[in-house]
């Protein structure tokens, strides 16, 4: 077997497409990030163009693409995949910032990434990925109610994007075009409440049947209140009202929404990690 490298999409969806939607639930990541490139173009979260491999033989067997300059984000992959991919990447990874994926398949490249080059990654984040399996509302609900976003959102959305980033550890290059992207698929809610936005909540257009709520986000100092709750809620809902399997990431190192999404009905399905290139 062999990791085959591509900068069109074309290529890489015939390639690795029917892989990649054989498993919509562990490649939700890859696959949203496709279809967006695929709607949006080569441009939709950067200037600079993506790239892609898979790793096959008969058939394809792992797959990555990379966003710049975002990190790179890998499937799950089968033994022997992740040293061949440190030596078939070589000086491309120089300028990588990362490597994000199932937490088997990170270790396995950072193992081989510190072999190849002496340098020692390290784990930027530890990430549980839910399954939703009966939605249960919070209660109490909290005042307000949830409310499609519009343009005259976009400015507030961008600071919101950019404090979610935050909040979690993860780059936010250009909030504003993240916002755009997300607009113009009508894929965020927000909590009102007294007619005044408090909290955010979002799904990605859905892909081989799957949404994957994100992000989630209150303003610091509106905590506390149940808001996160409710518009995850109202957005998990919407997801499943539409005959979606429904998803989401959370931070390990939060506890609080950990705790908040297994009370909404989610359940841990397996760990995914994010390393930082040494």
């Amino acid at each position: 077997m062999t990791w085959h490298l591509t900068s069109d999409l074309d290529e890489f969806e015939a390639a690795a497409g029917d892989f990649l939607r054989a498993d919509p639930v562990r490649n939700t990541v890859l696959l949203t990030v496709v279809a967006s490139l695929r709607a949006s173009g080569a441009g939709a979260y950067s200037d600079v163009p993506p790239y892609f491999g898979w790793y096959a033989d008969s058939e394809t067997r792992a797959a990555f693409l990379r966003t710049p300059p975002m990190p790179v984000i890998v499937t799950d992959a089968p033994a022997g995949a992740m040293e061949s991919l440190v030596a078939v990447l070589g000086g491309v990874l120089d300028g990588v910032p990362g490597l994000n994926g199932p937490s088997e398949t990170v270790a396995a490249f950072a193992e081989a990434w510190h072999a190849a080059t002496g340098r020692q990654p390290t784990v930027a984040a530890d990430r549980r990925l839910y399954r939703l399996t009966e939605l249960v509302p919070p209660r109490p609900m909290p005042a307000g109610g949830a409310r499609p976003v519009g343009d005259a959102d976009r400015d507030l959305l961008a600071g919101w994007f950019t404090g979610f980033a935050g909040d979690v550890g993860e780059a936010m290059p250009d909030a504003a075009r993240a916002v755009d992207r997300r607009l113009r698929n009508g894929e965020l809610l927000l909590w009102e409440a007294d007619g005044v936005p408090v909290s955010l909540a979002g799904n990605t257009t859905p892909v081989a049947g799957v949404a994957r709520v994100a992000p989630v986000y209150t303003p610091a100092t509106l905590r506390g209140k149940g808001y996160a709750a409710a518009v995850t809620a109202a957005v998990s809902r919407r997801a499943l009202d539409a005959g979606h399997e429904v998803i989401l990431f959370t931070n390990l190192a939060n506890p609080t929404s950990n705790a908040l999404y297994q009370r909404l009905g989610y359940r841990g399905i397996g760990d995914w990690s994010l390393i930082e290139l040494g």
